[in-house]
């Protein structure tokens, strides 16, 4: 219901933008919020044609899909030139998936029970997965530290392009990768790892993070490849507005523009499936919940992000994977080591999210006191 209401805001927007020329701000804070309905409506769309295809084409299609708000979001602000704010966007997403969205769908969850539990094994591969993330997002970091104590600033940069490539590309293939070991080769593996009927979920954890199990109705066809192409054309019309207010709301605001990517821009994207994770929380799925948060923080680290590195240099406006703050590097290890040991046990209690939502409280505040550098 909520999602519905909040498509209102589409054509307010589009009001406030072209009609009224209204402050940068109010663009913005409508532009940023009628993202939600959209993604929430790719995701439908994208579910329904998942199903017509059969399962394992149609978990491929669950994953490639299921981030789109977010990277168009991502590219419109990278074309603007924003790339540090894109980084920004990018690490948000992975803490705030993993610490905001995992740790509201525990406490909420957790309302009226002692505790719950989820397949270990599920969550092992996923927070193993998350490490690796860890490892691919910091090689270049520590790579131009290195680099530039030898051979300078200017040659260091021009390296940092050529290894950015490259880990991007390798990252893509490890993302093909799991998608043929958990929707292929191994997909009667994964088809335990929640109770739900094949009918109702994807059977890899990954694609659970845009497959909402819910009983729906079967759309036409042509209902569901106009849902998909229109909220799609409507969400990069929306991604202009934001990007082209984004410094305008940051100064009036009083605030970095780093600080919007990493807050505002990055949960924008996935607030829908926040929503998701909350209420199969409540329904004590927490295996399908695991798989919505931490999936699709592992989506970002190994499809997004290298997405972006990589049409970022056809766009003439080229992005490397070199995370400079050590804020953001920092951010990103404490969401795999927390994972890590959430995911060692097999269940959760109240206090274990109320944990997650404390850190991502902490650097929160770390981001929002910390000065870019001009």
């Amino acid at each position: 219901m909520i999602f519905s209401l909040m498509l209102l805001l589409i054509p307010i927007s589009a009001l406030l933008e072209y009609v009224f020329h209204a402050p940068p701000m109010w663009v913005f804070v409508t532009a940023v919020l009628a993202i939600v309905p959209l993604a929430e409506w790719i995701r439908k769309s994208t579910e329904q044609l998942a199903e017509r295809v059969g399962s394992a084409i149609g978990g491929l299609l669950n994953v490639t899909f299921g981030n789109v708000a977010e990277l168009i979001l991502a590219l419109f602000v990278l074309a603007g030139g924003h790339a540090s704010v894109v980084k920004a966007q990018i690490t948000g997403a992975i803490i705030g998936n993993s610490l905001l969205g995992l740790g509201l769908a525990i406490v909420v969850g957790s309302w009226g029970r002692s505790e719950q539990k989820f397949n270990r094994a599920t969550a092992g591969r996923l927070s193993s997965l998350l490490l690796l993330c860890v490892v691919a997002l910091m090689v270049p970091a520590l790579f131009d530290i290195t680099e530039r104590g030898t051979s300078g600033a200017l040659n260091a940069a021009i390296q940092d392009e050529r290894l950015s490539l490259g880990v991007a590309g390798v990252l893509i293939v490890i993302y093909v990768a799991n998608l043929v070991y958990s929707l292929v080769t191994h997909r009667d593996t994964f088809a335990a790892f929640d109770e739900t009927p094949a009918a109702e979920t994807s059977n890899d954890p990954l694609s659970a993070a845009h497959t909402s199990g819910r009983k729906h109705e079967v759309w036409a066809m042509w209902k569901i490849m106009a849902v998909l192409i229109g909220a799609t054309l409507i969400t990069a019309m929306e991604a202009e507005m934001v990007s082209g207010a984004l410094e305008a709301t940051s100064a009036k605001l009083g605030v970095t523009t780093f600080f919007l990517g990493i807050t505002v821009l990055a949960v924008v994207g996935n607030a829908a499936e926040y929503v998701s994770a909350v209420y199969f929380a409540r329904k004590d799925r927490m295996d399908l919940v695991i798989g919505i948060t931490v999936g699709s923080t592992i989506q970002i680290a190994l499809f997004v992000a290298p997405v972006l590195v990589l049409v970022s240099y056809f766009m003439g406006t080229p992005m490397n994977l070199v995370f400079e703050n050590p804020l953001e590097l920092i951010s990103v290890a404490a969401v795999a080591f927390i994972v890590n040991a959430i995911a060692q046990d097999g269940e959760t209690t109240w206090f274990e999210g109320l944990l997650l939502l404390g850190v991502y409280v902490l650097l929160s505040m770390a981001f929002f006191f910390y000065t870019p550098p001009v």
